[in-house]
């Protein structure tokens, strides 16, 4: 799987594991056109092996939606046209803000968190997607 945190400027991207239990960080995409990010993330599919997209949705804090929500829908619709790859959206409320948390408490200084703090967010996007899925891959250790 492939998750994405959608910015203006930038985003983030984390890829799960195999089995669809871990997510990491994979990268971060800087952009001027949504025409040239939507190949992009198409292309990590690819070589990825991507069964799923999973993109964040910034909604409110309140749950509503505001204007960010419909730019993220207007790249799911770019990203349709290239991959036939699943996509789901994935309540994102927080992720930038636990992203830089971290990083933070790991001394990571202001100039470099601003290359690192959306592939991590894309990362917390995922691995919530992940945790949230029905099932659990110890199932398949019992005797």
């Amino acid at each position: 799987m492939v998750g994405l945190d959608f910015g203006d400027r930038r985003i983030g991207v984390a890829v799960s594991d195999p089995t669809a239990f871990l997510a990491s960080a994979h990268g971060v995409i800087e952009y001027r056109d949504v025409h040239v990010a939507k190949k992009v993330v198409a292309e990590i599919c690819r070589d990825q092996d991507a069964s799923r997209i999973v993109i964040g949705l910034p909604l409110n804090m309140d749950g509503s939606e505001g204007p960010a929500v419909d730019k993220v829908r207007a790249f799911i619709k770019l990203l349709r046209g290239v991959t036939d790859v699943p996509i789901e959206t994935w309540d994102e409320r927080l992720t930038t803000k636990s992203a830089h948390d971290v990083l933070i408490e790991a001394g990571t200084r202001r100039e470099k968190r601003k290359g690192l703090v959306d592939k991590i967010a894309a990362q917390f996007i995922l691995q919530a997607y992940l945790d949230a899925q029905p099932g659990d891959a110890m199932d398949s250790f019992d005797s």
